[in-house]
């Protein structure tokens, strides 16, 4: 059984429930709310390991509710959308979301991608065994990164990064110097396989950047036009 408890946000409760059901099927604990002030108020009151949020809803629309969350909240987040233009993937991307689909779905595919942003986000590539083959703890200038942990500290005080923000910094930092693709960052990060014109990189290294922007007052990752993005050796 997976002891995760899932948050499931969504106004149409039939959709609601119909992603409960294929959960609980894959032994999720999953709380449902209809809209946004009701999800907000579920989050006080509980942890959750992910949160499913729909974009249009009454009262607080899931892009606010989305903001509300990554204010203090490194929760995963996917977010659903009757809305299928790129800029309306990139808007939730850009507002803190961990990944996105568009509605109707397929509630298989829908499942696959929990268990894979779950995966990322609590469970680590290296193993104990593994320990001593690998960094676990990346120090750059005043940066330092701790792997087992997901945790990023600049000078002691912690940066707030979502689990893929985190993933990819600690590629990155992991291989200074390096010039890694769009497709070698979301293969390594998202373990799935990249399709072209897939932007979900860009919009995540643009977060990514403005947050060790904001803390460090310089660019630590480098754009090489046509080519990737790497961290300086």
């Amino acid at each position: 059984m997976n002891q995760r408890r899932l948050l499931i946000v969504d106004d149409d409760k039939e959709i609601a429930d119909l992603i409960e059901i294929y959960l609980k099927n894959e032994g999720y604990e999953v709380v449902k709310a209809y809209n946004g002030e009701e999800a907000l108020q579920k989050l006080e009151q509980s942890v959750f390991h992910l949160v499913v949020l729909d974009i249009m809803m009454p009262k607080v629309d899931g892009l606010e509710v989305c903001r509300i969350i990554r204010k203090d909240m490194a929760v995963p987040i996917l977010m659903l959308s009757a809305k299928a233009e790129d800029m309306d993937k990139i808007m939730g991307l850009m507002t803190g979301a961990d990944d996105y689909m568009v509605k109707p779905f397929n509630p298989l595919e829908l499942v696959a991608r929990i268990k894979s942003l779950l995966r990322r986000s609590y469970q680590y590539s290296v193993t104990a065994s593994a320990a001593g083959s690998e960094e676990h703890t990346l120090v750059l200038g005043p940066l330092r990164i701790e792997k087992f942990t997901h945790t990023v500290e600049v000078e002691g005080r912690p940066l707030h990064l979502t689990s893929t923000e985190f993933g990819i910094l600690f590629l990155l930092a992991s291989h200074p110097g390096r010039v890694f693709s769009a497709e070698d960052i979301f293969q390594q990060v998202w373990k799935e396989k990249y399709f072209e014109s897939n932007n979900t990189v860009m919009v995540h290294i643009s977060k990514l950047r403005d947050k060790l922007e904001q803390e460090l007052g310089d660019k630590l990752i480098v754009t090489v036009w046509g080519v990737g993005y790497k961290i300086e050796g």
